[in-house]
């Protein structure tokens, strides 16, 4: 075997292992979320993958004739490659307790096969023990080269460009069509032809597979459902989770008990119709942008959103115009918190998830303090959490909070924020509003009546109870994905 083609089989198998690892994660968001648990489980199968591989491929390679393995691995993997989007959809739509087995096999198979590739290739290459060092070290610097193209590649080109079933299906496709060039030079295996068909038959059933996307952005499966009792009505649906409700017609119908929660909140502490100046850390549907640019004629928002695939979305399909005061930046939201200058808001939202979680470095006592740096002296900080179980997390901001803010209050079901102790709390989405300002409870809680929320307001001692010993969070410790309570929502951010 030539160097070139070496150096072509060594690089183009661990591009590919690694094109696999990060689309996995794509694949696996809407079902398991973005969390650090599910990136760790898939990076975790991928090394067992190589390591797998890379030991039985150097075993196979001194057992058998290297040149006739090197084929097999490159095209079971491609047809294997692209069936995993049918696969994995299919399989949480259906049988969701064997998605993480399916998922395994779907990473294992390809990840170990293009894994062997490398050893069995440095067989052939060694035909002078002398060079034994050279050609090892070369080929294993050409395997982590292509591992980082690989990965510099899909994460900054393919995915941004390409739905992650094409990306899978192409990559196939790639792996397919270099089997067939291995043995067009051999002359030895003929199973190319067959892995063709799979190939072709995994793009026909990606096709039919449930959980497909209107849009695949950077960062989301992302659909735009028609509400059937409001002509206006659009749920904005980010990874099978609604993240937002607007209705393009009247901006003032808030269809989310949170996001009316919100409003009761704002509308308490500030004058009707006061024009104000927010900053909105999180866009999804801009629901709260254009309810303040509704009712508060003159209000400026920036919204800082980092998915630029959902802001258009908010243009293309839920009526997003250049007017109306709304000024959408695709940013991430602690940068963009970065970039105001201080006392310049009277308002901050938070409302940013990253699937299921806020992100963490949007929950720490430094971001907190950006916060509070950019308000005003009667500004207001108002942030969506959403939590259940022992509500760990939601408790470890709330404390946070209440060390950067003098007045800290927390909006939610009775239950779940510590008011009723003959009530199970069930957990999801509470409102935690912060201010250096003291914030009219009373007029908080008639507007929360007014909009039936059914939330109640606590303070004081309540919360302070509330808290308990929870830990503050910062950017040296917040291991927000940990302290969530693992659940599927009907409704996010």
């Amino acid at each position: 075997m030539g160097t070139r083609t070496a150096v072509a089989l060594v690089f183009g198998s661990s591009f590919a292992v690694l094109v696999v690892e990060i689309v996995a994660l794509r694949l696996l968001a809407p079902y398991l979320g973005l969390t650090l648990e599910t990136s760790t489980l898939v990076i975790g199968i991928a090394l067992t993958a190589i390591a797998t591989g890379s030991w039985l491929g150097g075993r196979f390679a001194d057992q058998l004739d290297p040149r006739r393995l090197i084929g097999p691995s490159l095209g079971v993997s491609g047809a294997v490659v692209a069936f995993t989007p049918a696969a994995l959809r299919t399989t949480a739509e259906l049988s969701p307790d064997l998605l993480l087995l399916t998922a395994s096999l779907a990473i294992l198979v390809p990840g170990g096969l293009l894994a062997a590739v490398t050893p069995i290739v440095t067989k052939l290459r060694l035909t002078n023990l002398e060079q034994t060092g050279t050609v090892v070290g070369r080929l294993s610097g050409v395997s982590t080269l292509g591992a980082i193209v690989g990965t510099v590649i899909t994460g900054f080109v393919l995915v941004a460009r390409l739905p992650v079933s094409g990306i899978l299906i192409g990559l196939g496709t790639c792996l397919v069509v270099g089997a067939a060039l291995v043995e067009w030079r051999t002359r030895g295996w003929k199973g190319t032809p067959a892995l063709a068909l799979a190939v072709v038959a995994g793009g026909l059933a990606t096709t039919v597979a449930p959980g497909a996307c209107d849009t695949e952005t950077r960062y989301h499966c992302a659909r735009v459902v028609a509400d059937p009792d409001r002509t206006g009505g659009r749920t904005l649906v980010l990874d099978g989770v609604r993240h937002s409700y607007v209705d393009v017609d009247d901006p003032t119908h808030l269809e989310f008990a949170y996001v009316r929660a919100i409003a009761a909140v704002v509308d308490a502490a500030f004058p009707a119709r006061e024009p104000l100046s927010a900053h909105h850390i999180g866009g999804g549907g801009l629901t709260f942008p254009r309810y303040l640019a509704a009712t508060r004629p003159g209000t400026h928002s920036l919204v800082s959103e980092i998915d630029g695939g959902v802001v258009g979305i908010d243009r293309d399909e839920l009526g997003l115009t250049s007017r109306g005061g709304i000024d959408v930046r695709v940013e991430d939201g602690r940068l963009g918190l970065r970039r105001l200058d201080a006392a310049s808001r009277d308002l901050v939202v938070g409302d940013a998830f990253g699937g299921v979680s806020v992100p963490w470095h949007l929950t720490t006592a430094e971001a907190m303090a950006d916060v509070r740096r950019v308000l005003d002296e009667d500004g207001l900080y108002v942030a969506n959490l959403i939590d259940h179980g022992a509500l760990a997390f939601a408790r470890a901001e709330v404390a946070t909070l209440s060390a950067t803010f003098e007045h800290v209050a927390v909006v939610g079901e009775p239950a779940d924020i510590g008011l009723d102790a003959t009530a199970t709390s069930k957990g999801g989405n509470m409102i935690v509003l912060a201010s250096d300002r003291p914030v009219d409870l009373r007029a908080t809680q008639e507007r929360l009546d007014a909009r039936e929320t059914g939330w109640k307001i606590a303070t004081g001692d309540d919360l302070t109870s509330w808290i308990g010993d929870a830990r503050r969070l910062t950017d040296d410790y917040a291991p927000v994905d940990q302290l969530l309570q693992p659940y599927r929502p009907q409704s996010g951010s």
